[in-house]
Order: C-alpha cells, then structure tokens, then sequence
C-alpha cells in the first residue's frame, strides 16, 4: 500500500507558487506549443501514439457501440483520441479542453474527419470546474492530458461527479519503467533526446523540457490504480503497452 503523502498532488510547471498558477502555467505552455503538437507527438512517439489511442478505443468498444451513450473526452488537446472513440462508434462524442489554440486545431479536424456525417463538437472547459451537471456521461477518457492537471485527486473527483451510476473512466498516460536496461533507455531518450528535438521543432525549450519531467513525477500504476480506489471507483485495471511505458487505467463509478 503506498502512502498517500508520498503521491504527487498535482503538476509542478517550474515557477509555479499554487494550483491555480500551475494551471495557468500549463494552459500557456499548450497555447504556446499548439501548431507543431501534432507533428511532435507522432514523430517523438514514432507514430506509436496512434496505436495507442486505438489500442484505447479497442478496450472501450463495448461502450462505443451503444447508441445512447454519452461519452466527453476529457482534456482532448487536438481531438486525437475523441476521433479515434468515434470512428466505427454510435456513441455520441464530445471532447473538452482548457486551451483555446488546440480546440481551434480539433475544431478544422473534425471538419475533416467528419466526411459527411456531424463532426465531433469541442467545448472549452477547465476539466477541475466541468460545466457539466452530476451523471452526464456514460464513459470519460483522457489521453496524455491527465499527469498535466493541478490537482490529481480533484479531476478524478470530478470525472466521477459527471459519471453516471455505472459510468466507465479510461486514463491513457505516460508511466516510468522500472529500473534496468529499457528503463534507462527510455530515460535517456526522454530527458535528453525528447527534450532536444522537441525544442528545435517547436521553438519552446521549456515546453518539452517540462513534459519529461512531469512525467518522471507522475504516478506508477499501482499508485494511480489506488487513489482511483480510494477517490470511489471500482474495478479499477490498467493495461501496460510499449514496453510498460504507456497505460491505460480503467475503472467504473460505482
């Protein structure tokens, strides 16, 4: 059992005095990343964010393929994963970002992923204070946006509010391996390569040398697994893909 003071509370951007300043710190740092976010995530990831988000969406198809469920994905960036949930789903999909530049990109997406049929709408929500009412959603995702919050323990209290009785939660994010050869490798690739190719690509140095490290301070599995038990969800798993530096955890409002 890991203690709970041992867990980190939120995301510490450099600089940041409170939880509100984190948070403004890391909305400015997507504006300010917003038009090579894309071209970095597939070209850091090696196009592997792609099978990711899919490997996500295969996980969730028993939901996906109810026509009356209501799914929000949550910190959704430029619309990646909720395009993904929605390709092949009769679920209605919607995705929620704080960042105004990256729903703008999601926005011209879906336009063009749409392909004749209503394309997936965007609203612009802080995902700490949801303007959404109690049990609104059959299932919420987020992919790689959750370790960035300023409150960890808040945003799972509030995916859980806007979750119906039985309602599904799916979190895709980055984990440390373990110590050993692929754990130091990905380490080096992450604190040295990442941050270098990241910087020249997008012009802001900052910006990926912050994304490494948040998630070097990010919980292991086993952890987040327990404070979504403690915060009130059941059955909570996680699926380990690409070298157990990636996870998927799922868990279910009760």
């Amino acid at each position: 059992m890991v203690e709970t003071e041992t867990l980190p509370k939120g995301t510490q951007p450099e600089g940041a005095t409170s939880e509100q300043d984190a948070s403004r710190k890391v909305r400015e740092m997507f504006t300010r990343i917003a038009p090579r976010y894309d071209l970095l995530n597939h070209l850091l990831s090696g196009q592997m964010d792609k099978r990711w988000r899919a490997r996500a969406a295969r996980e969730l198809r028993p939901i996906l393929e109810r026509a009356d469920a209501q799914v929000l994905d949550l910190c959704c960036g430029t619309g990646d994963l909720a395009f993904s949930l929605a390709r092949g789903a009769k679920a209605k999909i919607i995705g929620a970002d704080f960042s105004h530049t990256m729903l703008v990109r999601a926005r011209a997406k879906a336009a063009a992923e749409a392909n004749g049929s209503a394309p997936v709408p965007f609203f612009e929500a802080d995902a700490l204070r949801l303007p959404f009412v109690d049990g609104s959603f059959d299932l919420v995702t987020t992919a790689f946006g959750f370790r960035n919050l300023a409150n960890y323990e808040a945003g799972l209290r509030e995916i859980l509010r806007v979750l119906k009785s039985g309602g599904t939660v799916a979190i895709l994010e980055f984990t440390e391996p373990a110590p050993g050869f692929i754990g130091d490798a990905y380490r080096f690739y992450c604190q040295k390569v990442l941050p270098r190719i990241g910087g020249i690509i997008s012009g802001d140095a900052a910006a990926y040398a912050y994304l490494p490290k948040s998630v070097a301070r990010f919980f292991h599995p086993n952890e987040l697994a327990g404070l979504m038990g403690e915060v009130g969800y059941t059955k909570v798993r996680y699926v380990l893909m690409m070298l157990k530096s990636v996870a998927i955890h799922i868990g279910v409002k009760a």
